[in-house]
């Protein structure tokens, strides 16, 4: 994969039930803590080395920030770091809450 593909927001749900796929949340730590989804990693600058140490390079990882949009730069800069099946969720959490309102946790 030279470049991110984006997921819709039900096809994220079902592989994630799966235990298929990392979720990472870009969005800042208040938003973040006032609701995101439960297996969700908050990526931040701060623990973004560590995470790609830790995170096998062929191991799906999808992206998800308010609407759809920041998430799609962050999944092509961990392409370019080498992660081969990097996902933006399309419409972001925003999507994820109108689908899935019963599925999101709160900090």
């Amino acid at each position: 994969m030279e470049q991110f593909e984006t997921i819709s927001v039900s096809e994220a749900y079902v592989r994630l039930q799966q235990g298929d796929a990392t979720l990472v949340d870009i969005r800042d730590m208040a938003s973040f803590q006032s609701g995101h989804v439960p297996e969700a990693i908050h990526l931040t600058d701060a623990n973004l080395n560590g995470f790609m140490q830790q995170t096998e390079l062929d191991h799906p990882i999808f992206v998800m920030c308010y609407h759809g949009i920041s998430s799609r730069g962050a999944a092509q800069y961990l392409v370019h770091q080498g992660f081969e099946q990097v996902y933006s969720i399309e419409g972001g959490y925003e999507s994820w809450l109108r689908h899935y309102p019963q599925h999101v946790a709160k900090a």
